[in-house]
């Protein structure tokens, strides 16, 4: 599978801290009922801007940005990565095939690593010089929502995982009690980061690759992965993120916004 439409150039020193997102267009977005226009950098400014703020680097994969779009928004801190979409998977799943291959190639220059969503999150405060990030390189840090993973959403979103993994239902009756986890935000170490997206990209490799229904596994397979191999070293909500759809514009204490 070769996903990037021309080999990366960006120089990273050593030890290099990135935010990565990924913007596919062309494809039905099933999360927001429409297809989104091919090269409308409007999706993605304000993620671009808060990143570019902060003094720190960040990396849009997509893969129908104009040249000429590229040019005239990428800079110091903003790299734009084209690469090719394989409808095998839907973009919010396929995103993270996109990120494993980057890091099989990079993970060695890579210190720290957060992945996002790119049109509804945006960074508020560095985290990679945040005390709980430095002090626990083995945790995973990611999004949730103020609502338990039992709930009618979830249920229906994780119907084909349930019918094709052994163990989903009694992973869900275990956690059916705990917050659900939002993969909007992941965050970590490199190499917790490489190991994980691997992990979720085997998932869906295995389980979510024929995946017919209209919802896309990603929240399913993310909850899943993170509640049975990670739990023990999970931190989400505050610090990490706001409250998930309550739009707290001037909030600022937190490391990132989700809507």
């Amino acid at each position: 599978m070769r996903l990037f439409s021309h080999s990366f150039i960006q120089p990273f020193t050593t030890n290099q801290h990135i935010i990565m997102a990924c913007h596919l267009t062309g494809i039905y977005d099933v999360n927001r009922s429409t297809t989104l226009e091919d090269d409308d950098y409007s999706l993605v400014k304000d993620w671009a801007d808060a990143v570019a703020a902060l003094k720190m680097t960040g990396i849009i994969f997509h893969n129908n940005f104009s040249a000429a779009t590229c040019r005239q928004y990428e800079s110091d801190h903003i790299k734009f990565m084209e690469v090719n979409y394989d409808a095998t998977y839907n973009p919010n799943v396929y995103r993270y095939f996109i990120y494993r291959q980057f890091l099989q190639q990079y993970v060695q220059r890579l210190s720290g690593i957060f992945i996002t969503d790119v049109s509804d999150v945006v960074v508020l405060n560095n985290p990679f010089i945040q005390r709980e990030f430095v002090n626990k390189p083995s945790a995973v840090f990611c999004g949730d929502e103020p609502k338990c993973l039992d709930n009618d959403w979830m249920k229906d979103h994780a119907t084909h995982l349930r019918n094709r993994i052994a163990d989903y239902e009694a992973y869900e009756e275990t956690f059916k009690a705990a917050p659900l986890l939002n993969c909007g935000v992941i965050g970590g170490t490199a190499l917790v980061m490489r190991k994980l997206i691997e992990q979720l990209c085997e998932i869906h490799r295995q389980y979510n690759h024929n995946n017919q229904s209209e919802y896309t596994g990603d929240m399913g397979a993310f909850n899943y992965l993170l509640r049975t191999r990670y739990n023990d070293r999970l931190i989400h909500g505050h610090p990490v993120n706001t409250v998930f759809k309550a739009y707290q514009l001037t909030r600022t204490d937190c490391w990132f916004r989700h809507k």
